[in-house]
């Protein structure tokens, strides 16, 4: 089985967590720009964090044959917080990067005229970039936001085709499939989709357009629920070939529309990975402790 984690949130992860991945064929991953738990202060603060994204990141995940892309945003909820807005100036700079295969994690939190703004700007970069969007619909009234943001994005006029709607579930599947976006989904142990959840709208909805991740980060969440949902999606009667589609092809074809993926050499099968970090380091800095 190899997967493609289009989403997932890797810098709050640790490297025990790219080793088991990597085991559980977890070969590439897309880690999208989002906030960090707490507010931050200046777009600085971003510039920094997305510069990890592109640097420190990659090398980490390449240290476990896992190839690394990003996406780059202003995340919803910090489009409420004025120290914030500016950095969508700096987007620019950062979308025309190699590994940026998308403009996101954009779209709504709380549905406010800030969040709008910042949505419709940056679908608007997307177009500029000709790069995929990935839209977050929000947790608080999802019917209502998914809605909301297909408006958005008729009214932008991106090609549906060029976006992902994520973190949808029963309530919103339909809506995103009509509008003709690509149809996100996150497993979580214990919120938003699970297994044997997600399992039952592939069999509703097949498996075209469909991208399944763990949107693993700081919180409680678990990065090997891809593979999880693999296995579930077996037992159910889908054979190997619907797997790939789902875990490897869906979100190869959907990111490749950047023109920017590097997966070359990268979906070898699991036993074939290195089991730790060789030598080698970026900026200075090492994966290995003790005399690394």
């Amino acid at each position: 089985m190899r997967i493609f984690d289009p989403h997932i949130h890797m810098t709050s992860r640790t490297t025990a967590d790219y080793r088991a991945m990597r085991a559980a064929g977890v070969a590439a991953v897309v880690e999208p720009a989002f906030w960090l738990g707490q507010p931050r202060t200046s777009p600085d603060s971003f510039a920094d964090y997305f510069d990890g994204l592109l640097g420190w990141e990659p090398f980490r995940a390449s240290q476990y044959g896992i190839s690394h892309h990003c996406t780059i945003a202003l995340n919803p909820k910090e489009a409420n917080d004025p120290r914030c807005v500016p950095v969508l100036e700096l987007l620019p700079r950062y979308l025309v990067k190699d590994r940026v295969v998308a403009v996101g994690e954009i779209g709504f939190d709380s549905a406010t005229p800030e969040e709008e703004h910042a949505f419709a700007v940056q679908l608007q970069l997307a177009v500029e970039h000709e790069l995929p969007a990935m839209v977050h619909t929000p947790h608080r009234d999802k019917a209502g936001g998914t809605d909301r943001s297909i408006a958005v994005i008729r009214e932008s006029g991106i090609d549906p085709g060029m976006v992902v709607l994520d973190h949808l579930n029963e309530m919103t599947v339909r809506s995103a499939a009509d509008a003709g976006c690509w149809m996100g989904f996150s497993i979580y142990p214990d919120t938003k989709m699970d297994p044997d959840r997600m399992v039952r709208i592939l069999q509703q909805y097949g498996t075209e357009r469909m991208l399944v991740n763990s949107a693993a980060d700081w919180g409680h969440s678990d990065p090997l629920l891809t593979r999880a949902t693999g296995e579930a999606m077996l037992a159910a009667g889908f054979d190997a070939d619907d797997v790939d589609r789902v875990l490897w092809r869906n979100p190869v074809e959907f990111y490749g529309q950047s023109g920017r993926l590097e997966l070359e050499g990268v979906d070898a099968p699991a036993g074939e990975a290195e089991p730790g970090p060789p030598p080698g380091s970026y900026a200075g800095n090492s994966l290995l402790r003790g005399g690394g």
